[in-house]
């Protein structure tokens, strides 16, 4: 089964393209929706980040106070590797896993920071999302009124623009409209079901 591996940095539309390859029947996996379950209240990773952080982190029914996570480990990149050092191996075994039951002829891994954790192995092509610096910050403030001091220094936090596009196997422009949006990942599905097909008949030979 052919692996794409969907990535982008923040507020350049992955979600947006996601949905649009399951609307084709494309199954997805999302590492932000593992890492999301991953600390849900009961799990073991968010007994481990308690231990790591402190109890602070923590609202008062015991969920993960995600917005206070989040400002600590962007203004301290120990703090930030040291979060990843929990999440990140769980992660890629829940997308292993996860992978052993997708039915369809190619599925999207959805994994946001895929060059920075070095996962490109899991994949067999990367497609890029990309859109302009400042397209991507007017999106975030809309998103998430986040301060645009936190936004600017998570853009800065990932591998930079350039370095997405030079990596890229396959690229989307999430700036175009609708539409053409629609469109050009309805041209990249028929090229994966076609790279699919082509890759099943050399495992068959």
């Amino acid at each position: 089964m052919l692996k794409i591996g969907l990535t982008g940095g923040i507020g350049c539309g992955k979600t947006t393209v996601s949905k649009l390859f399951e609307q084709l029947n494309i199954e997805v996996i999302d590492a932000d929706i593992i890492a999301h379950q991953l600390v849900e209240i009961g799990q073991s990773a968010l007994e481990e980040i308690v231990l790591a952080f402190g109890k602070d982190l923590l609202n008062v029914d015991g969920s993960l106070n995600r917005k206070k996570l989040s400002q600590i480990i962007f203004s301290d990149s120990q703090q930030k590797q040291k979060l990843e050092a929990i999440l990140h191996p769980l992660i890629y075994e829940a997308i292993q896993t996860a992978l052993k039951s997708i039915d369809s002829a190619y599925c999207i891994i959805s994994i946001p920071l895929l060059f920075e954790t070095n996962m490109i192995d899991l994949v067999d092509r990367i497609l890029v999302i990309d859109c302009p610096e400042q397209t991507q910050i007017e999106r975030v403030l809309k998103r998430d009124a986040m301060p645009l001091a936190q936004i600017q220094t998570i853009i800065d936090s990932q591998v930079s623009r350039a370095y997405r596009r030079n990596h890229a196997d396959d690229l989307i422009d999430t700036s175009i409209t609708n539409d053409k949006l629609a469109e050009s990942i309805k041209k990249l599905h028929n090229s994966y079901i076609s790279l699919s097909a082509s890759q099943d008949k050399i495992v068959c030979e």
